[in-house]
């Protein structure tokens, strides 16, 4: 499955999903972020029971405050339409499925 580009135009309907959301808060220019980012495509691809989608913050800052964003990047695992857990900074692929399987 591929990746979403989330917007706040869109987010309602990730909310809604009945599949564990992985949320990628980005930005270009950040150097962790293009570390994290392939890894986030990978476990789209590879993981169809979850909702994957990236938040670009620069052109989402409602969204990035609305999940109190102060550092990137932030992954943050929504079920249920709430938050079950986030974590800030690079994270390898493992721990990133760890937050989605917890």
């Amino acid at each position: 499955m591929a990746v979403l580009k989330i917007t706040k135009e869109n987010f309602a309907e990730v909310r809604a999903s009945e599949k564990p959301v992985l949320l990628d808060f980005y930005a270009d220019w950040c150097g962790p972020c293009k570390m994290v980012s392939p890894l986030v495509d990978e476990i789209a691809e590879e993981h169809s029971e979850f909702t994957v989608g990236k938040v670009n913050v620069d052109t989402q800052p409602e969204l990035a405050a609305a999940f109190g964003v102060s550092s990137i990047p932030m992954l943050a695992v929504m079920k249920g339409g709430r938050v079950t857990a986030h974590a800030v900074g690079a994270r390898p692929k493992s721990a990133i499925l760890d937050m989605l399987k917890g």
